[in-house]
């Protein structure tokens, strides 16, 4: 319920001129990511120039709304008690502004570790660290649609955990 909640003061809250839509909010324990796609330029072009347009303006809407976003961020941090983070899609170029990388704690066994060994040796990470996040991208870019089930078995879970004994919603 506290999704649909942030969700729902996002879409009431930000200026309707920022974006061409309604944004996209993703939410985890540290942070709240909100990003909307922006009007693309008339004039941008095909190709590389396309991309170069759809690059700075970007670049214009994050300097221009800067001051605004952070106004908005403030009041949704103090009031959801997670940072705020932002970022723009242009024709189909998106661009995450400063977000969160937080540290996550594993425990790995010797079979594990060399896996991430492997990644670094070989050149696809800098370190155990980086490995870890590649691989945690690799399983979400495949496994898309399973982890979406998951997600809304979850809500059903909290949902149903809510309306349970000793909650205030339990009649």
């Amino acid at each position: 319920m506290e999704e649909t909640t942030i969700q729902a003061w996002f879409a009431g809250r930000l200026p309707g001129e920022w974006f061409t839509g309604p944004v996209t909010v993703s939410i985890d324990r540290e942070e709240v990511l909100v990003v909307g796609a922006i009007a693309v330029p008339d004039d941008a072009g095909d190709g590389d120039a396309a991309q170069a347009a759809h690059e700075g303006r970007i670049t214009r809407f994050r300097e221009e709304t800067r001051a605004a976003r952070m106004k908005v961020a403030d009041e949704a941090q103090a009031r959801f008690g997670r940072t705020v983070s932002w970022g723009a899609e242009c024709g189909g170029t998106t661009r995450l502004f400063t977000h969160v990388a937080a540290p996550v704690m594993t425990r790995l066994r010797q079979r594990e570790r060399l896996v991430l060994d492997t990644l670094v040796e070989s050149g696809v990470a800098k370190s155990r660290s980086e490995a870890t996040a590649w691989c945690v991208r690799l399983v979400a870019d495949h496994e898309e649609e399973w982890l979406g089930e998951l997600s809304e078995a979850l809500g059903s879970v909290r949902e149903a955990r809510a309306k349970g004994p000793g909650s205030s919603r339990a009649g």
